[in-house]
């Protein structure tokens, strides 16, 4: 494995927790919303990640030899899914926004897991960073025992 390569895993990684963060802030800004209808309502959406296995596997004889050999893969994001807790319905019949009935519909958002999911992605990209700027002082390190020499 080459010492580039890993730039390439740690931003795949970089990538996929900027797109976590905007998912979280998605779900923190919509936390109160309210709406008069199920289906117009808001839910909590979640991003789903995989392994770049195709690519590290693709186009390459022994394919599964050489994965382990080079065994840096990095990450993507392979969807967006909603999550699937019920809503959380209120009974306000004075509400601006309520059905017939009374009922006003909040979204499934849960604060604090949103809360910690922010911390999470904040800190992975944080060690990615870290991990990217480590690789660059190796190689700044090599580069220099070439000019000693």
């Amino acid at each position: 494995m080459s010492l580039y390569n890993v730039f390439d895993v740690a931003g795949s990684a970089m990538s996929a927790q900027n797109m976590r963060l905007n998912v979280t802030a998605s779900n923190l800004a919509n936390a109160n919303s309210v709406s008069s209808s199920a289906g117009e309502t808001y839910r909590a959406r979640h991003p789903v990640f995989a392994a770049h296995m195709q690519e590290a596997m693709s186009g390459r004889p022994g394919r599964e030899s050489l994965l382990r050999q080079d065994s840096s893969v990095g990450v993507r994001v392979q969807g967006i899914v909603e999550d699937q807790k019920p809503l959380v319905v209120e009974y306000s019949p004075n509400h601006p926004m309520a059905d017939d009935e009374g009922y006003i519909y909040k979204p499934n958002v849960n604060v604090m897991e949103e809360m910690a999911n922010m911390m999470s992605a904040s800190r992975n990209y944080q060690t990615n960073v870290q991990v990217a700027d480590a690789t660059k002082q190796l190689l700044t390190r090599t580069l220099r025992m070439g000019q000693q020499g």
